[in-house]
């Protein structure tokens, strides 16, 4: 796994490496795109890079191919090393029977959870980045959209779960420094990623009164409030309504 080429240098002679699995999957190597990578190879790197670990060959392979015998599963992942690209061999490490991304590889999902958890630390001091639109677009990507393997959608929803509330958090914080635009667009980012979720709009609605928009406020929760009834038949909570006290319950 370590053996290069005279044309494409390995990942590790670059000065940047990234492995994207938020929005889709894409291996970087400097500013090119690392072509060619077969779905195997996909799979093995978002495994990888989803356990953040090192990870013994039985398990990825009984999980990347829980269907097939012992012995074809570790045939497809001995395969699937096998069809990296140059440019790709040197993103794995492998040490005996355990496989892990190189310690030089940039994920971004990574980064994406380390901003989420520092949103939702008290005690923790926020950068300018951490208060970005970057931040933003960074927490409203989905993680590996349009792979339906168990899998990479349980870890999907550990992500989105984890998203939702960094987003909460992100807008409030925004709206503490009175960056109402940034503020509605984090709200409006949560609201996208499940939009039967009340605190998602709850957050909307508070920043819309705290700018001075009860127009926009009131529209936010009538939005909301037939949305509820068209997909559950049930009404908004108390808690919701107590925000826009004259809103018309019927």
């Amino acid at each position: 796994m370590q053996r290069t080429t005279p044309t494409t240098p390995a990942p590790s002679d670059r000065n940047d490496i990234r492995l994207s699995i938020l929005g889709g999957f894409q291996l970087h190597a400097g500013d090119t795109v690392v072509p060619s990578l077969a779905p195997e190879a996909q799979h093995l790197l978002a495994f990888l890079a989803l356990r953040d670990r090192v990870v013994s060959r039985s398990a990825i392979a009984g999980t990347l191919w829980a269907e097939a015998s012992e012995a074809h599963a570790f045939a497809s992942l001995r395969s699937a090393l096998s069809r990296l690209p140059a440019a790709a061999h040197e993103v794995i490490v492998v040490t005996g029977a355990d496989l892990a991304l190189a310690p030089q590889v940039v994920v971004d999902l990574h980064e994406a959870r380390a901003l989420a958890h520092r949103l939702l630390d008290a005690e923790t001091d926020l950068s300018a980045n951490d208060l970005s639109a970057e931040a933003i677009a960074l927490l409203s990507e989905e993680c590996l959209p349009d792979w339906y393997d168990d899998w990479a959608i349980m870890e999907a929803e550990e992500w989105r779960q984890l998203r939702l509330h960094a987003l909460d958090a992100l807008a409030h914080h925004l709206l503490a420094a009175d960056r109402f635009g940034d503020a509605v667009a984090a709200a409006l980012a949560a609201v996208r990623a499940d939009p039967l979720r009340e605190r998602a709009r709850a957050t909307l609605i508070q920043v819309h009164l705290a700018e001075g928009n009860q127009s926009e406020a009131v529209r936010t929760f009538e939005q909301y409030r037939t949305l509820l009834a068209d997909e559950l038949g049930i009404e908004p909570t108390p808690a919701l309504r107590a925000l826009l006290p004259g809103t018309d319950a019927s």
